[in-house]
């Protein structure tokens, strides 16, 4: 008789957006190492995403890259049957794709506004759209998981922190709070749980002009109780244990891995 895989998501597949740098290579890369087969989703980066691919072939596991821009309803539709054609199915969805266009509200363009919506929260909605159809579809395969499916949302700090001059991207992390409380409460009878992840300062390329300096990053520093730069493997380690049986109860969660930063330190002396 075979010995059980005893890795946490063996013999699950996951797809993860915007996986070809930064937190999504991490976290492509945990949950590959506890047994999943992941689709390793990118819009521009081919090299990033093939990089990212043979690293976890490499390691033993299984990928597959495929192009996507998560804002386009058809290509992410076109994502998840390639997908559940080469897999068979998906257990584990986990939508990162995001960025950034920054500048002072009354300057903010409306394409500016409606670029990061478009990625950071219609992105969103659609890949969870096309997760949960197969979820339900499929139902719950005890002997994989406890869970029909697996949604976890990449969200920020700033869903609860206000951040000026970023208006477009702290709005889209706001939306990206209720569309997964949302989501979670209606998903949650089918077996399915929805969380978020909301990373605070991460050294990703994303942020390198708020910490490329020394005085830059001791500023950065003194809104992070803990003292230091989160890493990407730290997220990516959230994600895979959010994803398995051990956080089967958890749903409707931001889990915010900040180093503090929530903690609010401006007011830690004389507040």
């Amino acid at each position: 008789m075979a010995t059980p895989d005893p890795r946490r998501l063996a013999n699950q597949i996951a797809v993860v957006t915007g996986a070809s740098s930064g937190i999504g290579v991490a976290v492509a890369k945990a949950l590959a190492a506890h047994g999943a087969a992941v689709v390793i989703n990118y819009s521009n980066d081919a090299d990033g995403a093939k990089a990212t691919v043979a690293d976890i072939e490499a390691a033993g596991g299984k990928a597959l890259a495929i192009q996507a821009d998560v804002s386009q309803e058809d290509q992410v539709q076109a994502m998840f049957r390639q997908t559940i054609e080469h897999f068979g199915t998906v257990h584990i969805v986990v939508a990162n794709a995001g960025l950034q266009v920054d500048t002072p509200f009354v300057d903010m363009t409306l394409e500016q506004w409606q670029k990061v919506i478009d990625v950071n929260l219609t992105g969103q909605f659609l890949c969870l759209r096309e997760a949960a159809r197969e979820f339900i579809r499929r139902g719950v395969q005890p002997e994989i998981s406890k869970a029909a499916g697996k949604i976890i949302c990449m969200s920020s700090v700033h869903e609860i922190i206000p951040w000026a001059g970023h208006v477009n991207y702290a709005a889209s992390k706001g939306g990206i709070m209720q569309l997964m409380k949302s989501v979670a409460q209606e998903l949650a009878p089918h077996k399915i749980r929805a969380n978020s992840i909301g990373p605070g300062a991460i050294a990703t390329p994303i942020n390198l002009s708020a910490r490329d300096t020394p005085e830059e990053e001791k500023a950065l520093l003194s809104l992070i109780p803990y003292n230091r730069v989160g890493d990407p493997t730290d997220v990516g380690n959230l994600a895979a244990w959010l994803a398995s049986d051990e956080a089967d109860y958890i749903t409707g969660q931001t889990i915010f891995m900040d180093g503090g930063m929530t903690l609010y330190p401006g007011f830690a002396e004389g507040g």
